[in-house]
């Protein structure tokens, strides 16, 4: 697998300092309550389950699973809910956990549609952003790092199910993926 990777740009050691970080900040954002995390799935589980072991508070955890790559390297920018959360969230405070924000179409959705479910708030906590794909204005309230408009892979994100598993994020090659 490493072979397939051009160049690795965030090792373990830092990836796990900056999700301590953010366990912490939202722990203190979030003092007394018991927020919501809807991890995005596939990619952000890895992230997710990093991201509570390094926080403080109660929180609960739910599932949703869109899509809108398939196999492929690039957004086809429609939607699809593949499987959606369990939780009533009408007045809570939610965090939609995403692994990586690209056109910021998906994340979007997500936002009018968990607006829909009358939450008290909805934030978003992004292990990683690539500003320069946005094709929507968007904030991101916890954000990892951002990254320039390389196809990446490791801790969780995959390119066609592989990959997900590196400890570290690389840059794939780009014979693997054209």
């Amino acid at each position: 697998m490493n072979r397939a990777i051009e160049k690795i740009i965030m090792d373990e050691k830092v990836i796990q300092n900056q999700v301590r970080e953010l366990g912490e900040r939202i722990s203190s954002d979030y003092e007394g309550e018991t927020p919501v995390l809807v991890c995005i799935l596939k990619g952000a589980f890895i992230f997710l389950s990093d991201l509570v072991r390094n926080m403080s508070i109660p929180v609960e955890l739910d599932f949703m699973m869109v899509s809108s790559y398939g196999d492929e390297a690039t957004s086809s920018g429609i939607v699809q809910i593949k499987k959606d959360i369990d939780t009533d969230i009408t007045g809570r405070h939610v965090i939609i956990v995403e692994d990586i924000v690209d056109t910021g179409l998906t994340l979007d959705y997500l936002y009018r549609y968990f607006a829909n479910h009358n939450p008290a708030s909805v934030k978003v906590c992004a292990f990683l952003d690539k500003p320069e794909a946005h094709q929507v204005d968007l904030k991101i309230d916890y954000l990892g790092f951002e990254i320039g408009n390389e196809f990446v892979v490791g801790y969780g994100l995959d390119y066609a199910q592989k990959y997900r598993n590196l400890p570290y994020i690389g840059i794939l090659k780009r014979e693997i993926y054209e």
